[in-house]
């Protein structure tokens, strides 16, 4: 009986130093840790004490070393006047200018009002989708303003009576056209640099021929050079841009490019362009327009901003304020905004008042929006006024 007595007993004995040696232990783990978290915790709220005060004298001797690094800098040649290194100096004008696109809902789907002066455009996408109209629209309302502008029409396509239909003076538009890719691009740099010239478009890029491609003998194999020469070409354009405030438009085509698994359309010319344009318009044909007669009069297409550097993007010209709208396109006149577009942002935007399907213009009161639309169009006057207003109120452009 005494030997069952002390063997529990002997048992308690172990149990008790276990848990003392795991108490002292916990305790010396703790003090590590405690000491761990005291010196990441603590230590930081101080060290905002090590800052060094502000001192007007230091600053002010940072400032006279900068000066004479950049008089230096200017002595040496390595900055002009007015592209030297200053922060005053670093944007010519505060405020992009822009040319109308002759869409009021694609100036807002590009955010800006238009496209930028001084930057590279590229519009593309697939036939009889609008690119060549919409570059002529362009091109109209820079003559609007008296500027002046230049057509190089590398696929020889250009038809002088749709020029005179659409109302772009063809007797102060600068038009070339050349066999040769290194001609054309030549020709723009030069354009370019002048600076006396506003908008300059090339129509197209894919028609470019590159002059080592051009004696090959059709069906020959041969590498393509007109990337190359672009990526060359580009690179030199784009530095007379620098000081110039000249728009140039390139206009491209797209082709199917067979993979191994799929599919896809890409723009011509390789990847020079797409990197070197500010911004990049793809166009696509929706539906054709009837009149009431069952004629086909025109297309409405679709203007996407797949690219825009100047402006966050509104993917479609099609989906920005009004959801319904798209950019029609009448054969033979071009762009016709005059009517429906101008009639509907003015309402929107409060301009002319609306009560059920009639409309109120400047205290005329018309029954509905199919006269409405037709004394709009023969107002130009009263057109000419909303559509003034409606880019000081939307884009804050006089």
């Amino acid at each position: 009986m005494g030997a069952w007595k002390v063997i529990p007993s002997f048992y308690r004995i172990l149990q008790n130093r276990a848990v003392q040696k795991l108490c002292v232990g916990s305790a010396h783990l703790h003090r590590r840790c405690f000491s761990s978290v005291d010196h990441s915790l603590v230590q930081p709220l101080f060290e905002y004490k090590r800052d060094q005060p502000h001192n007007e004298a230091i600053k002010l001797d940072k400032d006279t070393t900068l000066n004479n690094a950049l008089s230096q800098l200017q002595v040496e040649g390595y900055f002009d006047k007015e592209s030297q290194l200053w922060l005053s100096r670093f944007f010519l004008h505060r405020y992009t200018q822009v040319v109308s696109t002759g869409s009021l809902k694609l100036d807002m789907a590009l955010g800006i009002g238009g496209l930028p002066k001084g930057k590279i455009v590229e519009i593309y996408g697939k036939e009889a989708s609008g690119k060549t109209t919409l570059a002529l629209h362009i091109i109209k309302e820079i003559q609007k303003h008296g500027g002046h502008c230049a057509y190089l029409d590398a696929e020889n396509a250009i038809d002088p009576s749709l020029l005179d239909a659409m109302g772009i003076n063809i007797d102060k538009l600068l038009f070339a056209r050349s066999d040769r890719a290194e001609n054309t691009l030549s020709v723009v740099n030069t354009l370019a640099s002048s600076g006396a010239v506003d908008v300059i478009v090339v129509d197209s890029v894919a028609a470019l021929l590159p002059g080592c491609n051009l004696k090959n003998e059709i069906g020959s194999r041969y590498m393509d050079m007109l990337p190359q020469l672009l990526t060359q070409a580009l690179r030199k354009i784009h530095a007379s841009l620098y000081r110039s405030q000249t728009l140039i438009i390139f206009i491209n085509q797209m082709r199917s490019h067979v993979c191994k698994h799929n599919t896809h359309e890409v723009a011509c010319g390789g990847n020079a362009l797409k990197f070197y344009a500010a911004i990049r318009l793809r166009t696509a044909m929706s539906c054709l327009l009837q009149s009431t007669s069952q004629e086909i009069t025109g297309i409405r297409i679709s203007v996407k901003v797949m690219k825009n550097k100047l402006a966050p993007i509104i993917k479609d010209a099609a989906v920005t304020a009004i959801e319904d709208a798209c950019v029609d396109i009448e054969f033979g006149k071009g762009i016709c905004y005059e009517a429906e577009e101008v009639l509907e942002l003015a309402s929107n935007h409060d301009l002319i008042s609306k009560q059920g399907n009639s409309f109120r213009i400047y205290g005329k009161v018309l029954e509905n929006r199919l006269i409405a639309e037709r004394y709009l169009i023969e107002n130009a006057c009263v057109m000419d006024d909303l559509v003034r207003m409606l880019r000081k109120k939307l884009f804050n452009v006089d």
